[in-house]
């Protein structure tokens, strides 16, 4: 099959492609725009593979994008791409609009002329306040344009919602980098793990092969393609203290941020719909990666 993934340079669309190469008669396009986020070593490991190519263009230039979906007129498209994370969405909100709602039109419109289906990368932040933040807000919208499409043009598309994603070549710098990165960078730095407010917050922490997985079975699904919207989460959830606990080394509190209290993720229509189940657990995960870092515990 023929596949596109936007955002494929990033955290979880390499995970993703990575799957998809797994099987030889796949072929991959990754468009990207290699600006937030890119993991180099996935990127450089995907182009010994014939089977796949990268278009660096950005999502919201839809005459770039027209060419290279028409051209090569995918059997679906995974829609990752997107300017991500909480904090960042407060420093460029109208970037974040662009990207998040206009880039996902963009695939949406030139997706059902090709009569491509499509999975949308959905975000456990709309449980928090869709209105409490640029980046939740445009992922929100990025769901009801694909709801739209779907219910006026008949548009395949199914939504995966996904909830704190995990794993190995998560971001551990910069502003998009993910909690287990942060306290990771930080311990091998030999530094003391920073909290954000009491570290009570709780997250529903899922592997980054789980939601890898999720999304290619949402492709092949035949109960979806009517804009459901599909948690993709573990269904259990850990407070960022327990998080810090397994990482180990000492902490210090700081200032809170504006973020949801709490998420859990009711996995249900995975299981009914996808045939999906959750294969990795957090306590079981950090301990062999901090062996892989050659992390030991003092």
């Amino acid at each position: 099959m023929k596949f596109i993934v936007t955002g494929g340079a990033g955290f979880i669309g390499c995970h993703l492609i990575n799957l998809l190469l797994e099987n030889i008669d796949n072929t991959v396009v990754n468009i990207d725009k290699l600006t937030y986020a890119s993991n180099e070593r996935s990127l450089n490991d995907f182009e010994k593979n014939s089977n796949y190519s990268l278009h660096k263009v950005d999502i919201v230039d839809y005459q770039c994008v027209k060419k290279i979906i028409n051209n090569f007129k995918p059997d679906a498209i995974f829609h990752l791409a997107a300017l991500a994370r909480i904090q960042p969405s407060f420093d460029n909100p109208l970037e974040t609009i662009s990207v998040n709602a206009q880039g996902t039109a963009n695939i949406c419109e030139l997706a059902r002329r090709i009569d491509s289906k499509v999975v949308y990368a959905g975000s456990s932040s709309f449980y928090g306040g869709a209105y409490l933040n640029p980046y939740a807000f445009t992922k929100w919208q990025g769901e009801e344009v694909c709801k739209l499409f779907s219910k006026i043009y008949n548009l395949s598309v199914s939504i995966a919602r996904f909830f704190n994603v995990y794993g190995d070549r998560h971001v551990s710098t910069g502003a998009y980098a993910t909690v287990i990165g942060i306290f990771e960078n930080q311990y091998k730095n030999q530094e003391v793990l920073t909290i954000t407010g009491d570290g009570e917050q709780r997250r529903d922490f899922t592997h980054v092969f789980d939601i890898a997985n999720a999304n290619y079975l949402a492709m092949n699904s035949n109960k979806v393609g009517k804009g459901e919207v599909i948690n993709i989460g573990n269904s259990d959830n850990r407070s960022v203290n327990d998080i810090a606990n397994m990482i180990g080394g000492p902490k210090v509190f700081v200032d809170p941020v504006i973020e949801p209290r709490e998420t859990l993720a009711d996995n249900t229509k995975a299981k009914e719909l996808l045939g999906w189940e959750p294969t990795i657990e957090i306590e079981d995960w950090v301990p062999k990666y901090k062996k892989q870092l050659k992390i030991k515990d003092e």
